[in-house]
């Protein structure tokens, strides 16, 4: 490959004229911005250890009242792309979130999508457009760009989740912003997951023909997808990923624009190595405890542990156990790169 010329190559006065018109010269930067082969990253493959954060939550709900909070949360920042930041991947911000027994967290919507998958507690709800989905643990619940959503808390004891925001393409974009508004009256049926999408393959039969809702379903309850992890199990080959996509029941794509969600299953003594994804990831794990191999760095998990996978990672993940299953949920930024058309797979190594 030809070596590029230097800034420092040029003359002083024509560098200073060039700055003088808000112009800079793209060869002495090219390899920068386009490397060769494979992206230069500063995401770091960290580990956030729920021991550590939970307290820390825990402490922010007695020194921080939800009246002067709106969100009481936690952001997991990515050290290597500055912490002030509060990006845990270039384009994927994370935080954990708590709400305290009769605790409202007022309604209001943003252009950044969120979801919330939850942590730990019960009597937790987020009403979205009016509908009230309760949260279990490791329910998945969305709340795409535009839409009404607030949460409350009818039980004991803290309710704490993870929420996951495309909220660092969207401020890059220069269009992050959220209203607020008055809390929205209920609907009086029970959540879409609990009636009308129920069972794969059946949707409500009105909805044929007509124009596809784009968020038909707004709560993906965990009984369910552990269940569906279990059984795919069986006819999955050992050593490979059990592997599960939460998609739009009506028309089997992502489930938002940006973000994709999924559920990995490790069985007991087992070692999986994935592809290697030009997409980056934030996992989660809901159930069990193991280690993480990325690009050689050890992450040592256990539950509710919540780590980074960098672009083009090379990754292999252990079930320490013997005995019991281990669960991810994992977000990454496949459906946004397969928009633009660079999304790549490459062999396990």
């Amino acid at each position: 490959m030809a070596e590029l010329g230097t800034l420092e190559e040029l003359p002083q006065d024509y560098r200073d004229d060039l700055t003088s018109h808000n112009l800079l010269p793209l060869w002495p930067n090219l390899r920068a911005k386009v490397p060769p082969g494979k992206p230069i990253r500063r995401s770091e493959p960290v580990l956030w250890r729920y021991d550590d954060v939970r307290p820390l939550l825990l402490k922010a709900g007695e020194l921080t009242p939800i009246e002067k909070a709106e969100r009481r949360v936690l952001a997991l920042a990515n050290p290597g792309l500055g912490l002030s930041n509060m990006m845990a991947t270039p384009s994927i911000y994370i935080g954990m979130q708590l709400i305290n027994p009769g605790e409202t967290a007022p309604n209001h919507k943003h252009t950044p999508s969120a979801i919330r998958c939850v942590v730990e507690g019960s009597g937790g709800f987020t009403t979205v457009q009016g509908e009230k989905c309760p949260m279990d643990k490791g329910d998945l619940i969305l709340t795409p760009s535009g839409m009404w959503h607030e949460h409350g808390h009818e039980g004991k004891g803290p309710v704490i989740w993870m929420d996951a925001l495309d909220l660092p393409l969207v401020y890059y974009l220069e269009a992050s912003y959220s209203v607020e508004g008055a809390s929205q009256p209920l609907r009086n049926a029970p959540d879409s997951s609990q009636t009308r999408y129920r069972r794969a393959g059946l949707v409500p039969y009105a909805s044929l023909g007509r124009a596809r809702a784009p968020y038909p379903l707004t709560r993906y309850p965990w009984v369910e997808v552990r269940e569906s992890l279990l059984a795919l199990a069986q006819d999955v080959p050992a050593g490979e990923p059990v592997w599960l996509a939460y998609v739009n029941p009506e028309t089997g794509l992502e489930c938002l624009p940006v973000l994709g969600f999924s559920a990995f299953m490790v069985r007991p003594g087992e070692t999986v190595r994935t592809a290697r994804r030009s997409c980056s990831a934030v996992v989660h794990v809901i159930e069990g405890e193991g280690e993480a191999d990325v690009d050689g760095t050890a992450l040592v998990f256990g539950e509710n542990d919540t780590f980074v996978l960098p672009t083009h990672a090379n990754v292999a993940v252990a079930n320490r156990s013997g005995k019991n299953p281990l669960f991810l949920f994992v977000v990454d930024d496949a459906p946004l790169q397969r928009k633009l058309g660079f999304y790549e797979e490459f062999p396990a190594v």
